[in-house]
């Protein structure tokens, strides 16, 4: 039996993640023979790939080069989205205004350094900002304000347009893996133009948050998948470059805070992880979604054991049965438990009291009003995590915590804020059945995982009184069965989104990709938008795998958010990055 029988019983496992970009800089005044040839020059496109070193602006008040707008391939299916924009130190450039007073012509100086980079060793960051997977749109204008801290530290920024599930249209469809492959596409319009461009390309680091982290998780983990050869040829991205040697997407570095991903068992990993322990909404006794929770609940350990996950000791992590509970105990259990309890170590380290902790009032951006509550002692704080029962035991000697199970931690800080089928929802409406849309409109299932568990429970469900036969899984199948405009099925698309499928021996993409060197992971502890086991299983994977930086941390008393232990996010990731790029 394969790994592919193994993994996905009858069907192919399904996932997919989230990605948000940024763009790059260049510079200028090389003759036309020292440019990279444009493969689009003998075709009726109106793009090239070459990038014009003539035409930058440049911010005097501020000393930036920039230039917006820069298609990076050269048959774009939505060149309004698949343009870039590329900020510069003004030290990395020397320039002479062109004869339109507005524009300058620029070439690398060698010389100028800003914080310990040069024109040549500058660090490459692209932000990938596409919450809720939705589009990561243009810059239509310069603003200094949002670059300023990368081009201070002396990173060159690169913006680029990604599309989502929100930009699809009547005739297009921008669903997964549009996004990751638009994101591979613009790193490799920058080596392409690598004579012509100054920063490194051996230091391209991805951040994002959310959908965003998702998606750079995806992208850092599929560097040069053949998967995405086609969808990269389809919209003329640089395969190859002027002496014919092919071109690589792989990136050096990822920035991931609280990613949605892994979402081709994320529906399973959520009801075991929260679902079990909520009795309201769709997992109120009485109903099939109940049913539903149990059963998908019950699915995940057996997914999880074929994993073949090991912690830093070599021991091999798996779950079994356990007297209350679905497979609460196991090595996997323990070692679940031991992040949860160093997180709590970690937040009494980090922090004195007394102590507030603000608690958002929804999703980002939601305006929803939060609360604040004041711990005067730590005893105060430890007494209201133990409300509703004790699971949590203080040393005040130590100032340490133990934690005692699962389901405790849930009831007290993480609570199942979404319905049964979190993430493939059974009537394809949640979130992310858009993302794997097949038009406008469109929403489809993509998850095999969960549609074992409806097949194999279809008979028991369809006797509660609130089931539809519109919730079965020939619903499943058919998505299954339809192709895309690269004529390629949910499979394919499902394992092009999902990072275990580069990282895992249990899937069929492993070691057939170049995954990021570097990967720095943070999670809010609290957030009910995805299960623990999702940052903890894309850390093993990496770390199984061979990675050798991972900087990991679950973060406690924070939700869904750029989590950090102490300081602000944009700090510690420019931090993180010196600290990769050796300064």
């Amino acid at each position: 039996m394969n790994r592919r029988t193994v993994i996905r019983g009858a069907t192919a496992v399904a996932a997919f993640a989230i990605a948000e970009g940024t763009a790059g800089a260049a510079f200028a005044g090389t003759s036309s023979s020292d440019r990279p040839s444009d493969p689009s020059s003998s075709t009726s496109s109106a793009y090239s790939l070459a990038f014009d070193s003539t035409a930058w602006s440049y911010d005097s008040a501020n000393d930036v080069y920039y230039q917006t707008g820069k298609v990076y391939v050269t048959d774009p299916a939505a060149p309004d989205i698949e343009n870039l924009s590329i900020y510069v130190p003004g030290a990395y450039l020397t320039a002479t205004a062109n004869d339109d007073g507005t524009t300058y012509t620029a070439t690398l100086d060698p010389k100028g350094t800003v914080g310990g980079y040069s024109g040549r060793t500058a660090p490459i960051v692209i932000p990938v900002n596409t919450p809720g997977y939705a589009a990561q749109k243009p810059a239509t204008s310069y603003s200094y304000s949002s670059v300023s801290q990368y081009l201070t530290a002396g990173h060159i920024y690169v913006w680029p347009g990604l599309r989502g599930r929100d930009t699809s249209t009547a005739t297009r469809s921008d669903a997964a893996p549009w996004g990751v492959t638009d994101l591979k596409a613009a790193v490799r319009f920058l080596r392409y133009n690598r004579s012509v461009l100054p920063g490194s390309t051996d230091d391209i680091v991805l951040f994002g948050m959310s959908g965003g982290g998702a998606q750079d998780t995806v992208a850092g983990a599929s560097g040069d998948s053949p998967l995405y050869h086609p969808y990269l040829r389809t919209i003329g991205a640089a395969m190859a470059d002027a002496q014919g040697r092919p071109l690589s997407d792989a990136v050096a570095g990822v920035m991931a805070w609280c990613p949605i991903t892994s979402l081709h068992e994320a529906n399973l990993s959520y009801e075991w992880n929260m679902g079990q322990f909520a009795s309201t909404g769709t997992r109120a006794s009485g109903t099939w979604t109940s049913a539903y929770s149990a059963d998908l609940a019950k699915a995940w350990p057996r997914y999880v054991n074929r994993l073949g996950l090991r912690d830093e000791h070599g021991r091999r992590l798996r779950l079994t049965e356990s007297g209350d509970g679905v497979h609460l105990a196991g090595s996997y259990y323990d070692h679940l438990i031991e992040v949860i309890t160093t997180s709590l170590n970690n937040f009494l380290s980090d922090n004195t009291f007394p102590y507030t902790i603000t608690t958002m009032g929804g999703p980002p951006g939601s305006g929803q009003p939060g609360s604040s509550t004041t711990y005067e002692t730590v005893d105060d704080y430890i007494a209201y995590l133990n409300t509703a029962g004790t699971w949590v035991t203080y040393d005040a000697a130590t100032n340490t915590a133990t934690v005692s199970g699962l389901e405790g931690f849930v009831n007290s800080q993480k609570n199942a804020s979404k319905p049964v089928g979190a993430f493939d929802g059974y009537s394809r409406g949640q979130t992310e059945n858009g993302v794997f849309a097949m038009g406008l409109n469109a929403p489809a299932h993509f998850a095999p995982l969960t549609r074992d568990v409806v097949k194999a429970n279809e008979a028991t469900y369809a006797t509660y009184s609130d089931w539809s036969s519109d919730y079965g899984s020939s619903a499943y199948d058919s998505d299954f069965a339809q192709k895309d405009s690269v004529g390629k099925d949910m499979a394919w698309r499902g394992d092009a989104y999902n990072p275990l499928y580069f990282l895992s021996p249990a899937f069929d993409g492993y070691r057939r990709s170049q995954p990021a060197r570097h990967w720095r992971i943070r999670t809010g502890i609290m957030q009910g938008d995805t299960a623990n086991t999702t940052e903890i299983n894309i850390r093993l994977a990496l770390q199984n795998y061979g990675i050798r930086d991972v900087d990991f941390a679950t973060v406690w008393a924070q939700g869904h958010t750029m989590a950090e232990r102490t300081g602000d996010s944009t700090t510690n990731f420019i931090s993180w990055v010196a600290s990769i790029t050796g300064k």
